[in-house]
């Protein structure tokens, strides 16, 4: 199919059928600007129970910016279909999706949607977003990943202005690595939890897709809109464990300062007659939290990133929130078509 210059269309790739026959399709919709300009992915629901990438893709079709556009957008809101379909992380034969790029014309389900996924949108592309939550049950404080030696993503990354980043290494098999590898810089944007919708984090991943974009001078400008706060830089990051199985009891939310061993919670058996402390290790920033009370031992309960200052870091979260909830535009799309 072609999309001429100054204008959109969706484009349904052919996948397979299902065993009652029915086919499946990978749906993308690209907008065609009328001058040159850089090709920029934008892709969510690889795993299929993350929504908030949906919604943020169909806010950032609405903009009328996107008239005089440079260059073409590439929106893929819903991967991997089957399990979107379904409401579960997975495809059909369990296999996860951002484990099986860059994928194989002649492998598994997981397999053949990866190659396909590459060849007709990552290998169109000169860079790349992928949105994404926590996983069920799990919430994420907003937060962009990305390997941050690469010039080219270190400015991306900073044009995005999330309230975190991360320095993290590609993970084999993920999305975010297969198109890094092939010259297409791809930034994660992880936000809120699985089949959930989060205002804050839908809020903040539009206003920093479109400061991507507007870095890379698909709307004519070179320098993104400047951010009241910049944001916290994380070179690593560590989960903390049940100690013991239980109910948990934590009021800490994301965002939080966490001090060098500070208390997180507390763990106690239904009858309340044994109770654990849950303690952090190295003190930091809470960006991920369990949203579940009943705990086994072993499970993942805190992700705290080390930052050099919590004490600004607490400040710059508190400071970003306001920022953002302040910004109404953010909610209707249709509004948000400034420069300022």
């Amino acid at each position: 199919m072609t999309v001429d210059a100054g204008s959109r269309k969706t484009v349904e790739l052919p996948m397979s059928l299902l065993y009652n026959h029915t086919p499946m399709s990978l749906p993308i919709h690209v907008v065609h600007g009328r001058q040159d300009g850089p090709t920029l992915f934008v892709s969510a629901a690889v795993h299929g129970d993350e929504l908030n990438g949906v919604e943020i893709i169909r806010r950032l079709l609405k903009l009328s910016r996107l008239r005089r556009l440079r260059g073409t957008l590439i929106a893929a809101p819903v991967v991997n279909v089957y399990g979107f379909i379904s409401g579960i992380r997975y495809l059909p034969d369990r296999r996860d999706l951002n484990r099986s790029f860059p994928g194989s014309a002649g492998g598994s389900l997981a397999a053949q949607l990866a190659n396909l996924f590459m060849r007709e949108i990552v290998g169109r592309s000169t860079h790349g977003i992928d949105l994404h939550t926590g996983a069920i049950h799990r919430t994420n404080f907003p937060q962009i990943r990305a390997d941050l030696t690469n010039d080219t993503l270190k400015h991306m990354a900073a044009a995005f202005a999330a309230p975190l980043m991360l320095d993290a290494s590609h993970l084999d098999g993920s999305l975010r690595g297969a198109a890094t590898e092939r010259e297409v810089p791809t930034l994660v944007y992880e936000a809120g939890e699985a089949l959930r919708f989060d205002e804050f984090a839908l809020r903040v991943g539009l206003r920093g897709v479109t400061r991507v974009m507007q870095a890379l001078r698909m709307f004519g400008k070179a320098d993104p809109i400047e951010s009241k706060t910049r944001p916290i830089l994380a070179r690593s990051s560590y989960w903390v464990r049940a100690p013991a199985g239980g109910v948990l009891r934590s009021r800490v939310p994301t965002g939080s300062k966490i001090e060098t061993n500070g208390v997180l919670g507390t763990i106690a058996d239904p009858f309340g007659y044994q109770e654990e402390t849950v303690t952090a290790g190295d003190g930091g920033i809470l960006i991920g939290r369990t949203n579940l009370p009943a705990v086994n031992q072993g499970d993942g309960l805190f992700h705290i990133a080390r930052v050099v200052d919590p004490d600004r870091a607490e400040q710059v979260v508190e400071q970003f929130r306001n920022e953002v909830d302040d910004d109404d535009r953010l909610v209707d799309a249709d509004a948000y078509d400034t420069d300022d």
